[in-house]
């Protein structure tokens, strides 16, 4: 591992490339979702994840309890919930910066896991986040209701329940530890959508695809989820924690950025006050303790 601080030119293009790809998804997910209903496009989503992939890739060391477990929380919990909520419930540049409350929860679990207790510092910065939830509650101009907010939210505790999940597998490959996991996502989701949506919505749904849907489609897997976790993965394991987790703080800067660009979403006062409040409790949780941790001079 690289103990030189900071990231080399190529490794911090690298971190940004999937930065870029991980925030611009929210708007390809949009896209997607402008033809087929949300629960059969993560179902789709995830099968093309696992498939043609797991036959080239091994399953990692781990029992299947933990990856059916890690399946289950990130496909049918943590993009389920989101693609439902931003079907009509919010939108792409506030769902992108409303999941990352994430952060928070995984911290929170990891406390009581471990038993510490919770430092000033993290309240404060939990008090920024909800102050910016807080704001965009409150203003109902259809960028998002109540009911998106609360399934993103959702959707970001299922997300840091994975992030429990995948902690206690240890160390394993993360590209195929997500691959593997993925086969266990689509049996639920599949289920649900059959629930919720319905045969005849999902038939006509694939039938009305296009090829930027499919190709969105597919970018859900490739790129999203391919390349950008065998990429963090590889960074992870060659740089300090500390080093490359602060660079996921950029994935909400390109996720609204890319919303207002290509999708023309407003972006209000409010909605920029908003993202200021859940930004700056985002980096207070997460460079507090790394710039505490610097020696004074």
């Amino acid at each position: 591992m690289n103990a030189r601080p900071g990231l080399p030119p190529l490794h911090l293009l690298l971190a940004l490339a999937v930065m870029a790809v991980w925030g611009t998804n929210f708007v390809v997910i949009k896209l997607a979702l402008a033809h087929l209903p949300p629960l059969t496009l993560a179902t789709l989503r995830f099968a093309l994840a696992f498939l043609p992939l797991a036959l080239f890739i091994k399953r990692p060391a781990v029992p299947l309890k933990n990856l059916a477990t890690y399946g289950v929380l990130i496909g049918a919990g943590q993009f389920g919930l989101l693609f439902t909520a931003m079907r009509a419930d919010i939108t792409p540049g506030l769902a992108s910066l409303v999941v990352q409350v994430q952060v928070f929860m995984t911290i929170g679990l990891s406390m009581r896991l471990t038993g510490e207790k919770i430092a000033p510092y993290q309240i404060a910065a939990m008090a920024l986040a909800v102050a910016g939830l807080g704001t965009i509650a409150w203003h109902t101009d259809g960028s998002a209701t109540p009911l998106g907010l609360l399934l993103v939210v959702g959707a970001a505790l299922s997300w840091a329940l994975g992030n429990m999940t995948a902690r206690a597998a240890g160390p394993v490959p993360m590209l195929n530890y997500v691959v593997w996991s993925s086969v266990f996502a689509v049996p639920p989701l599949f289920a649900m959508a059959l629930l919720t949506e319905g045969w005849p919505a999902i038939v006509a749904g694939v039938a009305a695809a296009d090829a930027k849907t499919w190709a969105a489609v597919v970018w859900q897997s490739v790129g999203n989820t391919m390349f950008g976790y065998a990429a963090w993965g590889w960074l992870l394991s060659q740089h300090p924690s500390a080093t490359v987790a602060p660079m996921a703080l950029l994935v909400p800067v390109f996720g609204l950025g890319s919303s207002a660009l290509l999708l023309g979403e407003p972006l209000q006062w409010w909605k920029i006050l908003a993202f200021a409040l859940v930004m700056a409790g985002l980096s207070l949780g997460v460079l507090w303790p790394r710039f505490m941790a610097k020696p004074r001079a």
